[in-house]
């Protein structure tokens, strides 16, 4: 599945009822979501962290679709070909 496939069913099966809780509402959901995820991270099975960083994935791509972004191209647009910053891959930036 590539990044808009998985944004369209993402906004196929939840856009409706994200679009009336609205932008600021769907981001609070989607910062407990990071939340759950950090806990995974931290103390979580190998499931558990897979299962939120999924739903992290699945809140941003509702909140890109509540906005008008296209994820998949934007992605590519700042990251396809390189660091944004230096151009290289793998970057070459300094920390």
């Amino acid at each position: 599945m590539t990044i808009g496939e998985f944004q369209k069913a993402i906004r196929d099966q939840y856009f409706a009822k994200d679009s009336r809780r609205g932008v600021g509402g769907t981001f609070l959901w989607f910062v407990e979501e990071v939340g759950e995820l950090a806990e995974a991270i931290r103390h979580g099975t190998a499931e558990e962290r897979a299962s939120e960083f999924a739903d992290v994935l699945a809140w941003l791509s509702t909140l890109a679709s509540m906005s008008g972004v296209d994820l998949e191209a934007a992605a590519a647009g700042k990251y396809g070909k390189g660091c944004p910053r230096c151009g290289r891959t793998p970057c070459g930036c300094g920390e």
